[in-house]
């Protein structure tokens, strides 16, 4: 038992020795590869050279300036104190009635009565029924009610044009005739 320890020690003793001869090999290997690569860097192109460009528009109008501010202040005050363009506005700071939120291809007129005196239309829409008399707003083009008659609703609708001017059209809602 005593000589198979002192063999199996020996074979150990001569594989490290391989391998430290080995390794010394591989190292000397490492260091002629290391000398005979150089690295190939490329010189950095020079930079651009900046030209900086004279400002031309200091001749023109400031988009913040007083001055322009006054102009088109003048300009839209004009527009507004003609008797036309004025009459011809809507109201945009009342309160909107809830049938100006549905257009008046979704209204219809099933019917009209006599309220204390004065005529009201029944209108349906979205299966609830509403009672309008004249004066009411109804559609989405700033309609208002002019007139109430047995077969029909009449109302003044403000649109605008392809030139952006607010222009009045007449719009009626006709009593719709229950189909069998």
């Amino acid at each position: 038992m005593r000589t198979s320890l002192m063999l199996a020690g020996l074979a150990a003793c001569s594989l490290l020795a391989a391998c430290d001869a080995e390794q010394g090999e591989v190292h000397a290997w490492m260091q002629e590869q290391r000398a005979s690569i150089k690295p190939q860097v490329q010189p950095i192109p020079e930079p651009k050279r900046f030209t900086p460009q004279a400002y031309t528009q200091e001749a023109a109008v400031d988009p913040f300036s007083q001055q322009k501010l006054v102009v088109a202040l003048k300009r839209d005050s004009q527009q507004v104190g003609t008797p036309s363009a004025a009459l011809l506005q809507p109201e945009l700071n009342r309160r909107k009635e809830p049938l100006e939120a549905y257009p008046l291809d979704a209204m219809l007129m099933v019917g009209s009565l006599m309220k204390q005196g004065q005529p009201v239309a029944l209108l349906k829409v979205d299966n609830l029924l509403y009672q309008v008399k004249p004066g009411n707003y109804l559609g989405q083009n700033y309609g208002r009610i002019t007139k109430v008659t047995e077969t029909e609703v009449v109302l003044r609708e403000l649109v605008q044009d392809a030139a952006g001017e607010w222009v009045e059209r007449v719009a009626t809602l006709q009593l719709q005739e229950k189909s069998k």
